[in-house]
């Protein structure tokens, strides 16, 4: 191969890596609201009943070997801590990969917020951003006391 055309298809696969790898970043932490009829409930999840809020419910799924799922836990914990009626719970996916393929979870931290119902309202892959779950959890509690 000409060198001039091997650097220019050097110079276009790094082009291509360097817009996927944008828009993953720029997709990965942010809310996704979802439209799943699935029902994310203590017993699908296996969980004691009382560690789901009475308004809403914080689910983590992390595994045992990810990196990021600590600060995601202190995170999540702290914005439940801050509002009367939500909890935050924290599914270990090592040992469960049904819940794997039954929630969907691609990549460790996933949180999903969960309404008083069980409904799965909205969804995060990968560290969520703070202020966007204090937003939308503000606005389902919000839904929900109108």
């Amino acid at each position: 191969m000409d060198p001039v055309a091997a650097l220019v298809v050097l110079g276009a696969v790094v082009l291509v890596a360097v817009v996927l790898g944008i828009v993953v970043r720029r997709r990965e932490g942010r809310v996704r609201e979802t439209a799943s009829e699935q029902l994310a409930t203590p017993a699908a999840l296996e969980v004691d009943a009382a560690a789901f809020g009475e308004s809403a419910t914080l689910v983590q799924f992390s595994t045992e070997y990810c990196t990021r799922c600590p600060a995601t836990r202190r995170v999540l914990g702290g914005i439940a801590a801050d509002r009367d009626g939500v909890t935050h719970v924290d599914v270990d996916l090592t040992h469960r990969p049904d819940l794997t393929r039954r929630f969907g979870v691609l990549q460790t931290p996933t949180t999903l917020i969960v309404d008083a119902t069980g409904a799965v309202r909205a969804r995060i892959g990968g560290a969520p951003r703070p202020d966007d779950v204090t937003r939308e959890l503000d606005r389902l509690l919000e839904d929900a006391r109108a």
